[in-house]
């Protein structure tokens, strides 16, 4: 049996296509969405075998949120929907390689033919594994990170790759990145426990630092140190984790 998720901008089109896959025999839950953001957290939230999505939507539409799902560690079918024809031209362009493309209206007999598709290569009932990127080679080490814009409430992905330290800010951690700050509704401890297997360290109470991004280890009067990121930025390290991180970087 097979787990999906719809997802459209347009509520009449997102309720009716939700109605033909909850009435297939092979589809035994089927979840709404009505945006990308929307489709973002709740993937990040659980697994789903296929992904049904409109090409044009605002803020985050189809090809961008397609992207974001080719770097998951365990990505979903793609089926694409739209009304309009160029839109299968861009998903491909973009090599997302998506099982199949629905043209609006769609009707049952389209939709059960994506669904055989999706059983076929063998996704229904246990997701696939990674894809190769665009370069040639599966790019296992980073996780796409759905973050908040402050202006027009519009959802930005950023690579966790991209992140030089992590800052706790109360009931937020500030992410620093190479293309900015984000505020982000979490725990130090949790992004701890999360990327520690990717180079981050907990090295401030306040302060999850990434090595891979540490260019210089900087030492403060008193035998404390800062860490300089590539970006010229100063991370303080707990005088109580200078040996640890020492150790880590095998100084």
């Amino acid at each position: 049996m097979t787990s999906v998720l719809v997802v459209d901008d347009e509520r009449p089109a997102l309720e009716d296509l939700g109605r033909l896959l909850e009435t297939s025999p092979s589809v035994d839950d089927v979840v709404l969405a009505a945006g990308g953001a929307e489709a973002l957290r709740l993937l990040a939230e659980r697994q789903f075998d296929v992904v049904f999505m409109d090409v044009r939507m605002p803020e985050l539409d189809g090809l961008e949120l397609g992207k974001a799902l080719m770097r998951f560690a365990e990505p979903p079918a793609l089926v694409f929907v739209s009304a309009f024809e160029d839109g299968a031209v861009s998903a491909f362009e973009h090599q997302l390689h998506p099982l199949d493309y629905l043209m609006k209206p769609v009707s049952r007999g389209r939709v059960e033919e994506a669904l055989g598709r999706v059983s076929a290569d063998g996704r229904a009932g246990g997701i696939r594994s990674r894809p190769p990127t665009s370069h040639g080679h599966a790019d296992a080490d980073d996780e796409i990170v759905p973050v908040e814009h402050q202006r027009g409430g519009s959802t930005r992905l950023i690579d966790r790759s991209t992140v030089l330290y992590v800052q706790a800010e109360g009931d937020y951690v500030r992410l620093h990145t190479d293309t900015g700050r984000f505020l982000v509704r979490a725990a130090l401890s949790e992004i701890e426990e999360r990327w520690g297997q990717h180079g981050f360290v907990r090295v401030h109470r306040s302060y999850v630092a990434n090595l891979k991004r540490a260019a210089e280890i900087r030492p403060q009067l008193g035998g404390a140190v800062t860490i300089v990121m590539v970006d010229g930025s100063q991370v303080p390290v707990a005088r109580r984790q200078v040996a640890d991180l020492r150790r880590r970087l095998r100084m």
